[in-house]
């Protein structure tokens, strides 16, 4: 390291957001990216550790101190050109993960972690702003056809990583436009669609063929895409929301989180929506049932299109602050995350129980609750979840969201027509090579693993595709990870 001693001198500091105030009156990404010298200080924090944890932790492997090492020398270019290697949308994964690294970094033992998720996405962005990245087409053609159904991040993955191998590459995108949950299920303020549009643009240029508004498996039949095609890569994630059948569920006014973030995503970028069909927070009193991410999001959304109050619901106790002794490093520790939507307004509950929804008219009006406690029972290590005598309350609501997970792809269309085994949990089976139970059909991403993080879908779509280049050619030029 060019400097061994960085984490001694300079402390952590993060992004700053815009003004709550501001960002509350558009759809525009909260974070303001700084300049260079800013990365390059935040860089110099990263420690000659000898083992990086944080690349262990990293579903995709990135070259963490290597690139940080770069970006204090101030070799942005050869930072860029290591990014790469590992991470095909840095862009997407710079803003929206998790960062598991930075809870995995060696210096977070006793200090700060190195701010590296906001390093990638600096990295990423100086070299769009510097014209560094440019459509590189392959080489060569190897002369084989493969599909991908799905246009999210593991099926942009796959349809990367195949098209650079040199196959003809076609996505197949039922929506209107390629993207998937990065366009439809993520909201404006974290990911603006023209950082997809950005990325999809090069993709094209460099050959791989987008048909959109097109149902594989229903608008093109299965039989046809398995005859033209050398080998199917399955992408179209888990879809099937988890539902919550209690009592009052058919009243109007409950909706789930995907069906309002994806019409608050249309809207945003200028679609009209029939009245009929609107799901406007405008003046309502909004519940989100939830505490995850996705519920997180739909507080976000409601902010901006104007709630009268929001009130976000978990069923899981209220986590710590900081680790546990039972979350040791370099675990990925399950801690409080307060999220900019969250710092926008609104009320979090924890440990509340949502038992039926009442209405006026066939229209929600509001939530009977009560409240639990976490019981340990000696049955096993997490504590079972209790009514508390006496603790039933009532949350008015005139608009309830529901942001409580995902079961399954969908089956109807390709899935049933294809036939393939499904696991124990409904998702498709693979073998260790990411192969369906048909022949020169992959899977990857949730579709295959269950909802996950989208940095395991890029994950998932790369290894998908080390196995089809491997599958079609005999041996493979990319790399598993």
């Amino acid at each position: 390291m060019g400097n061994p001693n960085g984490f001694l001198k300079v402390k952590r500091d993060t992004f700053a957001y815009r003004p709550v105030c501001e960002r509350l009156k558009d759809y525009r990404e909260v974070t303001a990216i700084p300049g260079a010298a800013h990365s390059e200080d935040q860089a110099s924090r990263c420690m000659d550790c000898g083992t990086p944890f944080c690349h262990w932790a990293c579903p995709i492997g990135n070259y963490i101190p290597e690139w940080n090492d770069l970006v204090f020398h101030k070799q942005w270019a050869k930072a860029f050109e290591l990014l790469r290697a590992t991470n095909n949308f840095p862009e997407i994964t710079g803003r929206l993960c998790p960062a598991l690294c930075e809870y995995s970094c060696v210096l977070g033992i006793n200090d700060d972690p190195v701010t590296i998720r906001e390093n990638e996405l600096a990295i990423i962005e100086n070299a769009f702003k510097r014209g560094i990245i440019k459509p590189v087409p392959p080489g060569r053609r190897s002369g084989k056809r493969v599909a991908v159904i799905g246009s999210g991040p593991a099926g942009l993955a796959a349809a990367d990583q195949l098209n650079r191998a040199g196959h003809s590459v076609t996505v197949f995108e039922r929506d209107d436009k390629a993207g998937g949950i990065l366009r439809y299920g993520i909201p404006d303020f974290k990911l603006e669609k023209r950082i997809i549009d950005r990325r999809l643009n090069i993709l094209e240029r460099e050959g791989v063929e987008f048909v959109i508004r097109t149902e594989a498996g229903c608008d093109i039949k299965t039989t046809a895409l398995i005859k033209d095609f050398d080998a199917l890569c399955l992408a179209g994630g888990s879809r099937v929301p988890r539902d919550l059948r209690i009592e009052g569920r058919d009243l109007k006014g409950i909706h789930f989180a995907m069906e309002y973030l994806m019409q608050a995503n249309r809207r945003a970028s200028g679609e009209t929506i029939s009245a009929d069909r609107l799901i406007d927070a405008r003046d309502k009193r909004v519940v989100v049932i939830g505490g995850g991410d996705t519920g997180a999001d739909c507080v976000g959304t409601a902010h901006r299109q104007g709630a009268r109050c929001v009130v976000q619901l978990e069923v899981m106790p209220k986590p710590p602050s900081g680790r546990t002794d039972s979350q040791p490093w370099p675990r990925y520790p399950l801690i409080l995350k307060t999220s900019t939507s969250h710092e926008e307004g609104g009320e979090r509950h924890w440990s509340v129980s949502t038992k039926r929804f009442e209405g006026k008219g066939g229209h929600v009006s509001k939530i009977a609750c009560v409240r639990l406690e976490a019981v340990m029972t000696g049955k096993g290590a997490a504590p079972e979840m209790r009514e508390m005598a006496g603790s039933d309350f009532y949350i008015d609501a005139d608009l309830v969201i529901l942001a409580i997970g995902f079961v399954h792809p969908e089956r109807s269309g390709l899935l049933d027509s294809l036939g393939i085994d499904l696991d124990g949990r409904g998702q498709v089976k693979t073998d260790g090579r990411f192969m369906t139970s048909m022949k020169g059909v992959f899977a990857s991403g949730d579709m295959r693993r269950g909802q996950s993080l989208i940095v395991w879908a890029i994950s998932e779509g790369r290894q998908a595709a080390h196995y089809i280049d491997l599958y079609l050619m005999g041996k493979t030029v990319l790399p598993k990870f």
